[in-house]
């Protein structure tokens, strides 16, 4: 072995060793401690967020909305209109155009003319391995008669129904084109809505698998170099073009916290620096109840008795994620004509939480205790102290 490859080996067994360090520390500080005040890190990119896994709450970033080119983080998506469209044991028949891909000029597994797999496989060919072969073998299928156009069509159609409205799709594996774009932030909510697919989430953190075809095993490694150097990864995918750079969606989990981080054209080692961006995440972030289920947050007069009010109580509870020194706000929006009764329960109104400028959620609010219409008499009463108040 050269003295360079040498270098390299060992470059890359410190940076491996250093990042499980951090994942142990991670680990520790998620389990032991609350948030704490942190510093932004700096990410050298074009642009890239951090967000919280469950809810979508924005965490840090910059130029987040940007439409960028994404290269092969298209296939998250690509990957949830097969998850959609087709059966998992569905058996694709690869054509020569999607074998055209298994060249050394695409990222490929090397399927070639007549092969037959499952869609699982070659699903775990597209998102583990990030096969180009593999997704357009998965287009022509699910695009049926119509073909890659019609797959692409749908593509942009579910963009569309997830409001991902910085993103739009020429093709189904990420080749730089002109309408062919995201922003850190829209894939970021991608990501979020694609692991709760359960499907999906295995596959993405598979660090090795197997597929095979009648006459030969294809071994697949997972492009996701976090996957191998830090503890608390669970997926997403990889992406390169020559417009795009280096781009990585990753996802990490300790506890009750999870987020994704975004890296779109990274100026340096994109997993270093998702990394650095995960675990600011966890150290600098905790998650909270912002809105407690059977709290009171607001109270009404009861209609046509002075006096006497009925509590209103979240009907459900609002988790988020929230820093050191949180601004947090509970908008509550009362109905505007109380009915003449209610039940323990009846929605009269909703509170709406806010940290930092950006709405998390809401809860309804209802009546802790119900109450009845009032009689002709006390409807006369209220109306005559009324006159004479």
């Amino acid at each position: 072995m050269s003295n360079t490859r040498i270098a390299s080996a060992l470059a890359t067994l410190v940076v491996a060793l250093v990042l499980d360090v951090q994942a142990g520390t991670d680990v520790a500080s998620a389990q032991s401690t609350e948030a704490r005040e942190v510093a932004e890190p700096e990410v050298a990119a074009r642009a890239w967020t951090l967000t919280d896994l469950r809810s979508g709450e924005y965490l840090a970033g910059q130029n987040s909305s940007r439409k960028l080119p994404i290269a092969s983080t298209t296939k998250i998506m690509s990957a949830l209109v097969v998850l959609k469209r087709a059966n998992l044991d569905e058996e694709v028949t690869v054509s020569e155009d999607a074998a055209a891909y298994a060249t050394p000029a695409y990222s490929n597994v090397g399927l070639l003319p007549g092969d037959t797999l499952s869609v699982r496989e070659l699903l775990m060919a597209t998102l583990i391995s990030s096969g180009d072969d593999a997704a357009y073998a998965l287009a022509e299928h699910v695009g049926g008669e119509a073909g890659v156009n019609r797959f692409v069509e749908e593509m942009n159609r579910e963009a569309k129904a997830l409001g991902l409205r910085d993103t739009h799709f020429e093709n189904p594996v990420g080749f730089d084109a002109r309408g062919h774009y995201s922003s850190a932030r829209d894939l970021a909510e991608l990501a979020r809505l694609a692991m709760q697919n359960p499907k999906f989430r295995k596959i993405v953190s598979t660090e090795y698998a197997t597929i095979y075809t009648p006459y030969r095993e294809m071994p697949l490694a997972n492009t996701n170099e976090l996957l191998f150097s830090y503890r608390p990864a669970t997926g997403v995918k990889t992406g390169t073009t020559p417009a795009a750079g280096e781009t990585l969606v990753s996802s990490a989990s300790i506890g009750d916290e999870s987020y994704v981080c975004v890296v779109l054209d990274a100026r340096e080692d994109r997993f270093a620096a998702s990394v650095r961006a995960l675990r600011y995440g966890f150290i600098a972030h905790d998650r909270a109840d912002l809105v407690v289920e059977g709290k009171r947050y607001a109270g009404v007069d009861v209609p046509y008795r002075r006096e006497k009010t009925v509590d209103l109580v979240a009907q459900s509870s609002v988790e988020g994620v929230v820093d050191a020194s949180p601004d947090v706000e509970r908008d509550v929006d009362l109905v505007k004509n109380l009915p003449d009764s209610a039940r323990a329960g009846t929605k009269l109104g909703e509170v709406v939480v806010r940290v930092d400028g950006e709405k998390i959620g809401e809860s309804p609010l209802v009546a802790r205790k119900g109450y009845e219409r009032a009689s002709w008499g006390q409807r006369v009463w209220y109306t005559v102290e009324g006159i004479f108040e």
